[in-house]
């Protein structure tokens, strides 16, 4: 049996409808599985990762868990249960920006998710971390202003990114899950291309068939902005990232298609698939 944590939001459920279209035994961890939403045959365990003491149910007779955690959230006192509870593998969907061997690392989302990383290990079981730095989903963030006109506005136009389909991070993880030969491996999972984000918009624009252009504002403005609604050193964080990649092409690689069998899919693809969101 396989349990997904984070199996309703970005990346868990994708991860759910995977492993379910593929005949696996999954089940899903949600606060409100009434509500769920998931594909027929997906068992939906109620469980809050807030309240410890909940989580019995659903992490009994599993055998591989695949964690996704929001930022900033505590694993120890999961990882103790899922210990005592004879899990043989745990996948983790972990930060690019995890620096091996870094002490400190660069920032706060590597630090934390390298933080996990480490209480991972510390645990015993067999672990695989799947190492993410942009998500295309992030290119939601601009459905509004898109709805609402032609420009779109942000920092960092010339910020470069080899973006996944968050598909691909979900077979990428179907794959590894209950596979012996992942176990203690490090997989950085990026797209096939890497696009700045002025390019970005412009294939987003041509789905559309828009003219939309991208117009930079100063990265002062938007830390300000963001530090309103955000936590300051996160979004400080995520701005840093994004302009250490001014300059120069995204490293683009092909473990997506090694651990699938097929081609990580281009942005275009996701565009296509997401356009209702920007219409």
């Amino acid at each position: 049996m396989i349990l997904v944590i984070g199996a309703t939001a970005h990346f868990g459920r994708q991860t759910v409808e995977a492993l379910a279209g593929a005949g696996r035994q999954v089940r899903a961890l949600s606060r409100t599985p009434e509500r769920a939403g998931l594909p027929e045959g997906v068992e939906v365990v109620g469980g809050d990762l807030a309240r410890p003491e909940t989580l019995g149910p659903a992490l009994d007779g599993v055998t591989e868990l695949f964690l996704v955690l929001p930022y900033g959230a505590d694993a120890r006192p999961l990882l103790d249960q899922v210990r005592q509870a004879g899990v043989r593998q745990i996948v983790f969907l972990s930060s690019g920006a995890v620096v091996d061997g870094a002490d400190p690392q660069p920032d706060v989302i590597a630090a934390y998710h390298a933080k996990v990383e480490q209480e991972i290990r510390a645990t015993g079981v067999d672990w695989t971390f799947l190492r993410l730095f942009f998500p295309a989903i992030n290119s939601l963030a601009w459905a509004t202003q898109v709805q609402g006109g032609d420009t779109v506005r942000g920092p960092h136009a010339a910020a470069a990114a080899s973006v996944v389909h968050e598909r691909d991070v979900a077979e990428a993880a179907a794959a590894v899950l209950g596979a012996v030969e992942h176990h203690g491996r490090v997989h950085e999972l990026t797209g096939p291309q890497s696009l700045t984000q002025t390019e970005q918009v412009e294939v987003l624009g041509r789905a559309l068939g828009r003219e939309l252009r991208f117009e930079e504002v100063a990265d002062h403005v938007v830390r300000q902005q963001l530090g309103r609604f955000m936590d300051a050193d996160f979004a400080g964080a995520l701005l840093d990232l994004m302009a250490n990649t001014v300059g120069g092409p995204a490293p683009v690689g092909d473990t997506v298609e090694k651990l699938t069998g097929h081609p990580a899919r281009p942005y275009a693809q996701w565009v296509a698939d997401h356009l209702a969101d920007f219409r």
